[in-house]
């Protein structure tokens, strides 16, 4: 689980750099970031949903803890799916050597993302590991 979070924090400091760097980014950089964040979090997701979750709702079974927290979860991975795909196309599009006609608003977008999976992570980390005995420090 460590690892899955350090590979989504670095996609999300890509991310962060380069919406920094709009609207002068790097156009290999875009390409590689799009080409990875997809595959990424579906791989991350996919890990979660069939050994993460399961072992924190069986872990709570009895506990004050809410099951709902795993539902919240699953919809964000949806969410963050879908949310990965308009960012790629639009990476690829400025890979593909596209003018970034609105840096603000793709700035905005990239920071969108970034920002719910680190408190995604944020959230694992303080209330789902430890529930089931990992300890994943930050």
């Amino acid at each position: 689980m460590k690892r899955a979070h350090d590979e989504k924090l670095r996609l999300c400091d890509a991310l962060e750099r380069i919406a920094d760097a709009l609207p002068g980014v790097d156009r290999l950089t875009c390409l590689r970031t799009a080409n990875a964040v997809v595959p990424l979090l579906r791989s991350i997701h996919q890990y979660e949903e069939t050994i993460i979750f399961p072992a924190y709702e069986e872990a709570v079974v009895g506990s004050n803890a809410n099951l709902a927290s795993t539902r919240r979860l699953r919809a964000e991975h949806v969410e963050d799916e879908c949310f990965a795909g308009e960012v790629t196309e639009i990476l690829l599009a400025i890979g593909h050597g596209k003018t970034v006609e609105n840096p603000e608003a793709v700035g905005f977008m990239l920071r969108g993302l970034f920002e719910n999976l680190r408190r995604h992570i944020a959230f694992e980390r303080e209330h789902v590991l430890p529930m089931i005995g990992i300890v994943d420090a930050a």
